[in-house]
């Protein structure tokens, strides 16, 4: 194991079932004995209406942010009100140009469909640039902001998850016959990167079709990667979580030049705070790609294995997935497998 003591990460505990979980997934790293330096923030719709701010994110925090390796973001509440601030994530997003969301779904043992692709979204513009305005009492208009610079990017970075994983097709994602201009740079980018992969295979979907395929036909998407703009995946990536059990499951890293964000795909889930009832996975995963990401590739690789394994035996998982096992009873099972396999 390399010794990374340099390394650091922020923890933001996040609002709801935030500190829960992330309380769980710090004792699944400590477990596996991670040399990463874990430095616990609040942000958040909770801390905002505690302290009055500006912002889900203090000034004190975004130096925390600023001087680390990388970030873990627990879930966090973004309230729908005109009044309220940006969201946590987004924020984070585009102060660090993290500009490609990953979201792996992959299915357990158990699962009726066995299904295994990957979601890359663009995660800087798009109609997430916030850009809105009122013409009238009756009436608003929202600005769709596509990029070529950011199309680019996303395009070369999906483009690039596929060669490492062996992958021979990417799916594209637009509605380009309607979008012609944004959809159209945004198809531009991935044609320019098709000729540096030559090895694989694109093909266009629009987007209600491909919603549709994903209900109707997933596992042929299998082994490939579905790529699209910021807000047409975020519906994808939710439509296809849809497959893997639970969206408790479902984990996420965003990656820029040089820094990454990772969090659980799914919300705060407030109702449940404090009752040790929701499902772990998809935070302790969320930890394992940020671990990788920071150099601990072992450490990340136990996790997986562990955190499959206790899905598989279906003996220690919580409600969701069929089971009557609390978060923190599934969590120190997954951390105690994951030492174990650390110490073969």
């Amino acid at each position: 194991m390399i010794h990374l003591a340099s390394k650091s990460a922020v923890i933001l505990r996040g609002d709801g079932t935030g500190r829960e979980l992330v309380e769980a997934m710090i004792k699944v790293l400590r477990a596996c004995n991670t040399k990463i330096e874990l430095i616990l923030a609040d942000a958040g719709s909770e801390w905002w209406q505690e302290t009055g701010a500006n912002s889900y994110i203090s000034q004190e925090v975004w130096k925390l942010l600023e001087d680390s390796d990388a970030c873990f973001k627990g879930p966090t509440t973004t309230i729908p009100n005109p009044n309220a601030p940006r969201s946590v994530a987004v924020s984070i997003r585009q102060k660090f140009e993290l500009y490609a969301n990953v979201r792996p779904i992959k299915t357990y043992k158990n699962a009726e469909r066995q299904l295994y692709f990957i979601c890359v979204r663009e995660a800087t513009e798009g109609l997430y640039a916030g850009i809105e305005f009122r013409t009238s009492d009756d009436s608003a208009i929202a600005i769709r902001k596509i990029t070529r610079k950011g199309c680019e990017r996303v395009a070369k970075k999906g483009f690039q998850i596929a060669e490492d994983r062996n992958f021979q097709k990417i799916y594209a994602i637009t509605k380009r016959n309607i979008l012609k201009e944004t959809d159209g740079i945004f198809w531009a980018a991935i044609e320019k990167f098709q000729k540096q992969f030559k090895n694989i295979d694109v093909e266009e979907y629009y987007v209600d079709n491909m919603t549709q395929q994903l209900v109707k036909n997933p596992q042929r998407f299998n082994n490939s990667i579905l790529i699209s703009t910021n807000l047409f995946m975020d519906i994808v990536s939710e439509c296809a979580s849809g497959h893997v059990g639970s969206i408790g499951c479902v984990y996420s890293g965003n990656y820029g030049d040089d820094y990454a964000m990772f969090e659980p795909a799914h919300g705060s889930a407030p109702k449940y705070a404090g009752k040790n009832k929701v499902n772990p996975v998809a935070t302790i995963l969320s930890a394992a790609l940020m671990v990788d990401y920071l150099g601990e590739k072992e450490i990340s690789s136990a996790i997986f294995e562990s955190t499959e394994n206790v899905i598989n035996e279906n003996l220690y998982v919580t409600y969701d997935l069929g089971g009557n096992s609390t978060l923190s009873r599934m969590a120190e099972e997954i951390a105690n497998r994951a030492a174990r396999i650390l110490k073969k």
